[in-house]
């Protein structure tokens, strides 16, 4: 299925490739802040709809994840990052993405705060 996402703007747009089947609740210091529900699919599976540009990046860490966001309204509407395997994936916000009932979505928590 096909879904259409953006920042509360936007001015940073993507679509996004997959089956959402599952969120992630990460307790991590950045994801506990913004209140993400990640889906994680294959970066070729989200096509910017926008320039590249108008997304900001903020590393912290360990620097291997790129936390992406809009620069005019603040919203952060996916991440970039590689998985084990040496895969390139994307994060994307659940909550930036259009006509998805949230509530029927099963949420795992994951503790990114001790690793």
């Amino acid at each position: 299925m096909l879904y259409q996402g953006s920042c509360h703007c936007g001015a940073v747009a993507f679509e996004a490739e997959g089956e959402i089947d599952s969120a992630l609740a990460c307790n991590c210091s950045i994801c506990r802040r913004k209140g993400s529900l990640l889906w994680f699919i294959p970066r070729d599976k989200l096509r910017l709809k926008t320039p590249e540009e108008a997304a900001g990046t903020y590393t912290f860490n360990k620097h291997v994840i790129k936390h992406r966001f809009c620069p005019t309204c603040g919203m952060h509407p996916y991440g970039e990052g590689i998985d084990p395997t040496g895969k390139a994936m994307a994060a994307v916000n659940l909550r930036c993405v259009e006509d998805i009932d949230l509530d029927s979505i099963p949420v795992h928590h994951y503790d990114g705060r001790s690793v």
